[in-house]
């Protein structure tokens, strides 16, 4: 296990030994501006969340809803690149040990130079990759490059992977399982699909590593109610939304919301 293998794996431990899931918050980086995001990360990391998605500003990005295409379209406006974002990951690693998961779509990483990447990367202090466009098995000798540099590659399991396809995800997983709670994109939603814990409870008999929940999730009563069942819980566009609405200051304390939410979900809120 690589040295941000382990980091990711104490950041989930340390809340499951409480009894309690990991809050992973999504961050465009770029969005509205460079300062912001950089005091976005560290006002994160201090209200409660346990590893930070990076996302990487991307031009066609597919598996995002309106509110995240709409702030990476606007950070790549404001002169946002794969290079300044990673900059701005140095900065946060060099006063914060939060781990970090940079988020990002093949094109720009292959434009840049896939070994040029991830070597920036680990420099930076990333501790994982996602790559929403990289289906395990679509490119062995690419994936093999990815996890020879010590980044867990996270990978992304739908409600439609089939039992056989499952077994392939978590065979070369590392770090932990990114479970999509529904079809479709991303994007807040009111309800919680009534499966999701049965899913949840399909896949960890199945695999060892922390399994994180995302997509749709906008409230800190749905965090409670995921972080039931999950072993963490992933926040995007809601956040962003919180930014949009009250800056870096309301994104945090939207952060520390789910986070109170979350701390309180063992004394009643119920599952899915």
């Amino acid at each position: 296990m690589s040295a941000q293998e382990i980091r990711l794996a104490r950041a989930f431990a340390s809340r499951t030994e409480a009894g309690r899931a990991a809050l992973v918050p999504y961050v465009t980086a770029g969005y509205p501006d460079a300062t912001s995001t950089a005091r976005l990360l560290l006002g994160l990391a201090d209200a409660g969340a346990d590893v930070i998605e990076l996302g990487i500003p991307f031009s066609d990005p597919v598996a995002d809803g309106p509110t995240i295409q709409a702030s990476s379209f606007a950070a790549l406006s404001a002169g946002m690149t794969l290079v300044r974002a990673l900059s701005l990951l140095r900065e946060f690693r060099a006063q914060r040990e939060t781990p970090a998961v940079v988020f990002s779509y093949l094109n720009p990483v292959l434009r840049y130079g896939l070994e040029s990447f991830l070597a920036e990367a680990v420099d930076a202090g990333a501790d994982g990759l996602l790559l929403t466009d990289l289906p395990t098995g679509a490119d062995p000798a690419l994936e093999a490059e990815i996890d020879a540099s010590g980044l867990a590659l996270i990978r992304l399991i739908a409600p439609t992977t089939p039992g056989e396809r499952l077994r392939e995800i978590v065979r070369g997983a590392r770090g932990f399982l990114y479970y999509i709670s529904r079809t479709g994109v991303t994007g807040a939603r009111k309800d919680l699909r009534d499966e999701l814990a049965h899913e949840v409870t399909a896949i960890r008999e199945l695999a060892s590593l922390p399994i994180a929940v995302g997509f749709g999730i906008s409230t800190p009563e749905q965090a409670a109610r995921v972080g039931a069942v999950a072993d963490g819980v992933v926040v995007g566009s809601a956040l962003v939304r919180a930014l949009e609405a009250g800056g870096v200051d309301g994104a945090v304390a939207f952060c520390r919301s789910l986070r109170e939410g979350m701390d309180g979900a063992g004394e009643g809120a119920s599952a899915p």
